[in-house]
């Protein structure tokens, strides 16, 4: 790494004396000696110390802050970081089977991704600088783990934004594809090369646990993916079903359904649009619903079509529940806010002439920290609802 300094403007200084780690492209005024993915020294235009940074030549996210220390930010203190989020799991998800123990920005370690699956572990570097440190990260994790294999999953096409290739696979220990983990009091299969995000949607485990003290009846779960939530709230509901239109996604719920011994679930591939309009009209009803769709607004661009989804979504999805029912409804689009989703919702509730209480405002499983001041660290959004007598 070399010891460039990097210049910015002052209303690059005021974000990151306001909290946010992001410097962009367009208020960086000199990086003439800074490399590609290095560690580098962040100045105002009066040379006033600023922090210590990674950055890329590429994205316009030019600088990812690391600290406002002076003090040197080599492979200890890297490796404080990695003990001091793991401490936190510890502390906060002690019985977690698969939980995330590092999660970039809210662990103060931006574009860094490590999940814990088991005894094996899975890595993503989605920057310049954060790639180049990645032979000291697999040196950590040895170090304070002994994991029986690191994976690699930097297949995501943010990447590309950094100009860096798509790469994944077994970079450290055995060859292991899959883990079993229980949360929940449930096992999952997980696939660490080929399933979703680093192998499973870890960032909801705690909103499956609190959905579980209502689920009861007849269970629909819409966009079930792998069964997360259709194999943990079936021990409490008369019967499941859980709808997906990838097949491969709904052979790797049965298989959770085999491995935890349940005969009250079915699957079905299908558009959940499709099937909750066929259920309305058909007059059929449920006890519980799921909904956790994939994002529907990935860039702000998509905000007013993403609005209308979820709009339609919970208006079917209310209109199929019974009186007393409860819907858990979920978005992980960041750029739809919590304000705008529950606007959205109480729209489709009034136009399903339902009366409708929130009984719990939820978002993303506590391993995966929100920080006070970056807004982007909030994604996730989920309301547990029920339909009023």
């Amino acid at each position: 790494m070399n010891d460039a300094t990097v210049t910015i403007t002052d209303r690059g200084a005021r974000r990151i004396l306001d909290g946010h780690p992001w410097v962009y492209r367009t208020d960086v005024l000199d990086a003439v000696h800074a490399e590609p993915g290095a560690l580098v020294r962040i100045q105002d235009r009066r040379q006033r110390y600023l922090g210590q940074a990674l950055y890329s030549s590429k994205s316009q996210i030019a600088l990812r802050l690391l600290t406002r220390e002076r003090r040197a930010f080599d492979r200890g203190f890297l490796a404080e970081r990695i003990t001091a989020a793991a401490r936190y799991r510890d502390a906060i998800a002690p019985c977690a089977g698969a939980c995330r123990l590092v999660s970039s920005e809210g662990d103060l370690l931006p574009s860094l991704t490590i999940d814990r699956y088991g005894d094996c572990y899975v890595i993503q570097t989605l920057s310049q600088g954060m790639d180049r440190l990645k032979p000291a990260l697999l040196d950590i994790l040895q170090e304070q783990f002994s994991p029986r294999s690191i994976i690699e999953r930097n297949d995501s096409p943010v990447r590309a934004l950094e100009d860096l290739p798509e790469t994944k696979g077994v970079i450290s220990g055995e060859e292991i594809r899959e883990v079993v983990a229980e949360d929940n009091g449930v096992r999952f299969v997980y696939d660490l090369l080929g399933g979703q995000k680093t192998g499973g949607y870890l960032d909801q485990r705690e909103n499956r646990a609190a959905a579980l003290q209502y689920a009861r009846g007849r269970l629909l779960d819409c966009f079930t993916y792998t069964g997360g939530f259709a194999v943990t709230l079936a021990r409490a509901s008369e019967s499941a079903l859980g709808l997906d239109s990838s097949p491969d996604a709904l052979a790797a719920a049965r298989r959770n359904q085999e491995l935890n011994g349940l005969t009250n679930v079915e699957w079905r591939e299908a558009n959940c649009f499709d099937y909750l309009k066929a259920a309305d009209q058909s007059g059929a009803r449920f006890d519980t619903v799921v909904l956790d769709p994939p994002a529907f607004a990935r860039h702000k661009s998509d905000l007013e079509g993403a609005l209308r989804g979820y709009k339609e979504l919970n208006l079917r999805a209310l209109k199929t529940l019974n009186q007393g029912g409860f819907l858990v409804t979920c978005s992980c689009s960041y750029h739809v806010s919590e304000a705008e989703f529950l606007q959205t919702v109480a729209s489709a509730a009034l136009d399903a002439h339902r009366s409708v209480q929130v009984v719990e405002r939820r978002t993303q499983s506590r391993d995966h920290p929100i920080l006070l001041t970056v807004p982007e660290t909030h994604y996730l959004k989920c309301l547990i609802l029920r339909v009023a007598e």
